[in-house]
């Protein structure tokens, strides 16, 4: 039984989770190709309108595995961090419900819920769901999704443990070829959303620019997440959305820390959220004299734009850092 995982979204972000989850069940997982014009394409042609260009990226992945697996993934996340009224993107929730009334023919949908802060009863009618769509026992659901989580833990140490950024990054963009920079390189912390930061097409190849110009790249991801939850406390309140209080997070850690040069906000053009997000780390970094940019990505992002940008701001940098 094959099973299909869109290349975006929650891919960057939870691939060992679904991979051991299915494998564990005996199922072959089978990932969409990586994102090409052809894909948002289609993805543009079957989402609505208003919808930012991860949704319509979703789209277009889940029209690649349309013919190639017997069930696609498309889960409702409302929790999986178990922090109290933190939930994920209202787009995430309701994607299921999108798909199938844009995208006719398709196979069957894997849209079951997960919140970890529900009770242990409440989550085995979940379980029960998909055994049943499956053809498994619900003890084996159980079983496969414990033993899941534990090998996401086991996957943020890994990350965790390189001792280079690059390294890290190669894991989560899926590129191995080597990075060289020079002995002082500029650091910037690079912040966003994993679907953002680690999809070379959607992002215009955006990490491999900085490092071509000789700068050393710090995300998120690279944070401990007991670190990112102390920085939680500099602010009044949490963000109601999870990805989102990590990039806040996120970039209050390396404010704070100093040692980055500057800050790129990466988002996607009409995102809601992100509205919030980005005046939070503008105003973090004015206190502290961080220099910060924001880079909006869409479907009609072209490659020149956002080339000319990063040029711009790492030779301002550069000049700021000489005259220091």
């Amino acid at each position: 039984m094959k099973i299909g995982i869109p290349r975006t979204l929650t891919y960057y972000a939870y691939l060992p989770l679904w991979k051991a989850f299915f494998e564990a069940l005996g199922c072959e997982v089978v990932v969409s190709d990586k994102t090409s014009k052809g894909i948002l394409d289609k993805g543009v042609e079957y989402a609505v309108n208003d919808a930012c260009i991860p949704i319509k990226l979703f789209h277009g992945h889940v029209y690649n595995l349309k013919e190639r697996a017997d069930f696609i993934l498309v889960p409702r996340l409302l929790n999986l961090t178990g922090e109290k009224a933190v939930t994920y993107c209202p787009k995430f929730l309701g994607l299921a419900d999108m798909v199938r009334a844009s995208m006719p023919g398709l196979p069957p949908l894997l849209d079951f819920r997960i919140d970890l802060r529900e009770k242990r009863k409440e989550r085995l009618r979940e379980y029960q769901r998909i055994a049943a769509l499956l053809g498994v026992s619900t003890s084996r659901v159980d079983r496969a999704f414990r033993r899941a989580l534990s090998k996401m833990s086991r996957y943020r140490r890994d990350l965790l443990g390189k001792e280079r950024a690059e390294e890290v990054l190669g894991m989560l963009t899926e590129d191995t070829r080597a990075v060289n920079l020079p002995p002082q390189p500029l650091t910037l912390a690079v912040v966003g959303y994993p679907y953002l930061l680690y999809d070379s097409f959607v992002n215009t190849g955006l990490v491999s620019k900085l490092h071509k110009m000789g700068v050393r790249i710090l995300t998120p991801e690279m944070v401990p997440e007991r670190a990112l939850e102390r920085k939680a406390k500099r602010l009044p309140k949490n963000l109601f959305w999870t990805f989102s209080n990590q990039v806040v997070r996120g970039a209050i850690y390396y404010i704070d820390d100093g040692g980055v040069d500057g800050i790129i906000h990466v988002t996607a053009f009409g995102c809601g959220p992100d509205a919030m997000v980005g005046k939070l780390i503008e105003l973090e970094a004015k206190q502290k004299a961080v220099p910060n940019i924001c880079i909006s990505l869409d479907e009609h992002t072209g490659e020149a734009g956002v080339l000319t940008r990063l040029e711009a701001f790492v030779d301002i940098l550069k000049y700021r850092r000489d005259k220091q």
